[in-house]
């Protein structure tokens, strides 16, 4: 007796008919949907802290720091700084020993030398210091003037004042935004339905900000 031919159901069919994906299609949305989540999850407070930053910087005017400002007197060491050498005065030791005896912060800006006096700078976020030493009598005036912490969270967005290590902070912060942004693109390129829209809203946000830029930047 002759076994029937089995006939295998049309919605069946067609689901076998499909062709699978290739493997580098498949690892390649993978792997981009696991660095976006993560990599999304490890910049969020880079992403929160410059978000908020831009805003108090682009209203400065609504965020204004009370200026807090000090002055101090003292005297160094003559031999110090009235040397004819400029070359011997001691930069280290005067600018150490304002630090020490005013805890002074932020790091020497600037350190100038003339026939009368020493002048050095520290400069910080969102503080500055500026001293002043006679040469003849080693006495000197020091005005330190510290602002506010959105004048201090400003700066860091701005990288002023805030030395190496931070500049190394905003260097990474800008790669993690962008790998967020490269892999949230290579996602959505794997996404049939979703992807024509993804990519007409990429444009269409790329030529508001030029119209705006174009238009209406003086």
């Amino acid at each position: 007796m002759v076994a029937k031919e089995q006939r295998v159901p049309q919605h069946l069919k067609a689901k076998t008919d499909k062709k699978p994906k290739a493997v580098w299609k498949k690892n390649t949305a993978s792997v981009s949907r696991w660095l976006h989540i993560y990599l999304s999850m490890v910049s969020f407070a880079v992403v929160l802290f410059f978000a908020v930053t831009g805003f108090t910087l682009n209203h400065a005017d609504w965020f204004g720091d009370k200026e807090h400002l000090t002055k101090y007197k003292g005297q160094m060491p003559v031999d110090w700084v009235n040397s004819t050498d400029t070359n011997r005065v001691k930069k280290l030791e005067i600018a150490e020993r304002l630090r020490n005896n005013h805890h002074i912060k932020g790091a020497v800006s600037d350190f100038l030398i003339d026939d009368n006096q020493c002048s050095l700078s520290f400069k910080g976020p969102g503080y500055s210091a500026d001293a002043f030493v006679d040469r003849k009598t080693g006495n000197y005036k020091l005005t330190e003037v510290s602002l506010g912490l959105v004048a201090v969270i400003n700066d860091l967005h701005k990288g002023r004042d805030t030395g190496k290590a931070w500049a190394w902070v905003i260097d990474a912060a800008a790669i993690f935004l962008t790998l967020v942004s490269l892999t949230g693109i290579i996602m959505i390129c794997f996404m049939k339905k979703k992807r024509l829209n993804g990519f007409i809203m990429i444009a269409v946000g790329i030529v508001v900000c030029y119209l705006i830029y174009a238009l209406l930047v003086p």
